[in-house]
């Protein structure tokens, strides 16, 4: 009787390669701050800064099947808390300034058009003092993850990840910043030229 050919193994994640998986996020202090379930997962392609870079660099060699916990320091994460990011808006800037509350967030304009979005961290007599540090920004977080599949990314998704990936290179270079797209459902920017509140030009509620 011949012998059978061993049954195939699954794909390592490598760059260019689309990978499927549910995770729960987790901040500092252990809460759960972000999942993507098994019925909604998080699909992207590997190794075009499309998830935050400690965890991209995690996952590289896991296969379908696998579970882990990875820890993910700041810098690798999403961001060091700036000082600068934090910064006082006058209340006549807001629309329906008498409804917003601490923990709202906003879109506004920044002076060049590129959004900037900040989170309300305190109502003062005046104004409002806002952030526009990502709220995870500064803490050591950890991803519970669990890879669902992997396989070989096709032509067109390797070429649309690429020009995304040099799409937002190129804002953040504009912007004068380093910035990396840190997270699926975080886009948040991270524009350090607004302490004096003047690149607000427009502000629009962020739609949740």
């Amino acid at each position: 009787m011949a012998n059978q050919p061993p049954p195939m193994e699954s794909l390592p994640i490598a760059t260019d390669t689309v990978v499927t998986l549910s995770y729960v996020l987790l901040n500092e202090k252990g809460e759960a701050v972000d999942q993507a379930s098994t019925a909604e997962p998080l699909i992207y392609v590997h190794g075009y800064a499309q998830i935050v870079p400690g965890l991209e660099r995690a996952l590289e060699g896991l296969r379908a099947g696998e579970q882990r916990e990875i820890a993910v320091e700041p810098a690798d994460a999403f961001g060091e808390h700036e000082d600068a990011g934090v910064f006082e808006v006058d209340k006549a800037d807001f629309p329906d300034a008498g409804e917003v509350e601490v923990g709202d967030e906003f879109i506004a304009q920044g002076p060049d058009g590129e959004p900037v979005a900040l989170r309300v961290v305190d109502v003062l007599p005046d104004g409002f003092r806002v952030d526009t540090n990502h709220p995870l920004a500064g803490q050591k977080v950890r991803f519970q993850v669990q890879v669902s599949d992997v396989r070989a990314a096709s032509e067109e998704e390797i070429a649309q990840a690429q020009a995304e990936l040099e799409e937002r290179i190129e804002e953040s270079e504009s912007a004068g910043c380093c910035d990396h797209d840190h997270d699926h459902d975080h886009d948040h920017s991270h524009h350090h030229e607004h302490g004096d509140g003047e690149v607000l030009v427009t502000l629009s509620k962020k739609s949740s």
